[in-house]
């Protein structure tokens, strides 16, 4: 039968799986499949597993108790393979890599923080801080403006955003980064403007909580920050 992989941890990790439930209905038993100085947490692959909202809430699950024990290298949800020696051989050709980002992740967590901005908020901003887009706008109002003249204001503000949410993200990161061991940086979606990942040693945590909510307060209602963690340090692996 096919394996599901949760986690690759050390082979010094207690590795307590028993009554923790995995993936799929009903849950599958966890077990462990030894290295020589790894071992990777697995149970057996359902055969209808998709991402549902119970079987993503278990994969992580059984990442943070792993996490309550000692460092783990977590797995994306749905990393299948063909079976317990298949799994081995891959602990035992990667070993190296795999004990080097242990290293690197132990006694950290990761936070991830996205931002966003209120739009009318932003252009209100830029009309009151930018005489040109002003200009722009009075003429547009009065209606006896070139035809042309909404183009520019659009193109006007559109490079005032990207310059003024660039300067927030990059503010926002130069306040966190001395909590950090490592950050990731990843491409917005939507309307944010930053997501970026912390991987944050745990005798910083407060400080670096204690700092987030300093940012939120000082850059106010119209800038959302959202920050989840801890994570199991997905985008340090």
């Amino acid at each position: 039968m096919a394996v599901y992989v949760y986690a690759v941890v050390e082979r010094t990790h207690p590795q307590r799986l028993d009554d923790v439930p995995g993936v799929g209905d009903p849950p599958t038993r966890l077990r462990a499949v030894h290295a020589e100085k790894l071992s990777a947490v697995v149970g057996d692959a359902p055969e209808d597993l998709r991402p549902k909202r119970r079987d993503l809430a278990a994969h992580h699950a059984v990442q943070e108790h792993l996490m309550k024990d000692g460092t783990v290298l977590p797995l994306q949800f749905g990393f299948v393979t063909t079976d317990d020696d298949a799994v081995r051989t891959v602990l035992e050709q990667r070993a190296e890599w795999f004990l080097e980002r242990l290293r690197a992740l132990e006694g950290c967590v990761e936070y991830n923080l996205k931002a966003s901005q209120d739009e009318d908020a932003l252009l209100r901003q830029i009309l009151g801080e930018s005489e040109e887009a002003r200009r722009l706008n009075d003429e547009i109002r009065s209606g006896n403006g070139a035809p042309n003249l909404p183009v520019m204001l659009g193109e006007l503000v559109s490079g005032e955003v990207q310059v003024r949410e660039g300067r927030t993200a990059a503010a926002i990161v130069e306040s966190l980064r001395g909590f950090a061991r490592e950050e990731h940086t990843s491409q917005p979606l939507g309307d944010d403007f930053l997501n970026v990942s912390f991987l944050v040693e745990r005798d910083k945590e407060k400080p670096f909580l204690a700092t987030e909510r300093e940012l939120a307060e000082e850059l106010g209602p119209d800038c959302d920050l959202r920050l989840r963690g801890p994570l199991a340090a997905y985008s340090f692996v």
